[in-house]
């Protein structure tokens, strides 16, 4: 009983340590699109950092009226790393809950584990799984994700294990794998939540073969790998046992908890607007830090403020519709 109450006490000082310093992230102060095609951004620090136009991810977003799932690749919010890390800290807290063993045997889901410690919605869920993959917490053909090589065969011969029996791993640990699942998914109806995600990413992952599958990991493209893993990981929901969940729900967790508050800023370029937007992701959706329009100084300022509001309802919207998505379609697919 003490050992256990000196490790919550260890670890409960150790998340608030990481919460006090997560409060201590310095706030962007100024921010200017410079003649060099390049953003400028000086910190409260005065610190700066120059970031490549080109190079910055790049939308022509007016609307969501599509109904479709909005994803940017952009830092999470130091208020949901803090809600997170204060979640975790109750739970330490608390008197231990001991489980039944309907509780034991319950099947478990990617989101009725992940939903309920990280908060928020689709899009933070999908945000947290890829930041988990980038970071490397979550490696998909660890120990726990790797099948034992066994000569077993059911009897009778099972969908499942037609359907799995080349995976090395508890995923499609391959390209043309994967492939093939998807196909099948997609003819019977199974895709699920993959149905949720925004068309760019299942568009990356049919048109990434094996080859340049291996060029992107090559080139350190982590991004769009990250991307890719999360769809295998996704067609192989179904067929997860308890033990590879938990080890996900742990890898994304501690990855999120350990998130580097001191990345450089997410900066989308709104092309439509010609505007660089510095922004992040809270428990409530995307959230606009700081906003620097091409040219300003030659725009009136009527319309400086008409580009402004509607950069504005425009996040806002996509806010809300990523909620209305996710609460219409996600409860098809799981149990909370």
């Amino acid at each position: 009983m003490y050992h256990n109450m000196r490790y919550y006490l260890i670890l409960s000082f150790s998340l608030l340590t990481i919460i006090t310093h997560a409060q201590n992230r310095y706030e962007i102060s100024d921010m200017k699109w410079g003649a060099d095609f390049n953003i400028h951004i000086t910190f409260s620090n005065d610190s700066t950092s120059i970031h490549d136009v080109k190079a910055l991810y790049h939308t022509s977003d007016n609307s969501n009226s599509g109904g479709e799932v909005t994803y940017y690749p952009v830092s999470l919010d130091p208020t949901f790393i803090e809600n997170l890390k204060n979640k975790n800290i109750n739970s330490l807290t608390s008197e231990p809950i001991t489980k039944t063993n309907k509780d034991k045997n319950k099947i478990k889901t990617l989101w009725s584990t992940l939903h309920p410690k990280l908060g928020g919605g689709y899009i933070h869920f999908i945000n947290s799984i890829i930041y988990a993959l980038e970071s490397g917490k979550l490696n998909l053909t660890a120990p726990l994700m790797t099948r034992p090589i066994s000569t077993w065969k059911p009897k009778p011969m099972t969908q499942t294990y037609k359907r799995t029996k080349k995976w090395k791993c508890f995923i499609p640990n391959n390209q043309k794998l994967a492939h093939k699942e998807f196909k099948i998914q997609a003819k019977n109806g199974e895709l699920g939540d993959i149905e949720l995600l925004p068309t760019y990413f299942v568009d990356l992952f049919k048109n990434t073969t094996d080859k340049q599958y291996a060029r992107l990991k090559s080139n350190k493209d982590f991004n769009k790998t990250a991307i890719i893993d999360m769809i295998r990981l996704l067609l192989a929901a179904k067929y997860l046992g308890n033990e590879q969940i938990d080890y996900i729900e742990n890898a994304v967790i501690k990855s999120v908890m350990h998130y580097n508050i001191n990345n450089l800023p997410s900066v989308i370029v709104f092309d439509n607007y010609e505007a660089a937007v510095a922004m992040t992701l809270d428990n409530d959706g995307y959230k606009i830090e700081k906003v620097v329009i091409n040219n300003e100084e030659l725009l009136s300022t009527e319309e400086v403020e008409k580009r402004l509001t509607k950069m504005e309802a425009v996040i806002h919207e996509i806010n809300e519709v990523n909620k209305m998505v996710f609460e219409k379609k996600l409860k098809n697919y799981y149990t909370n």
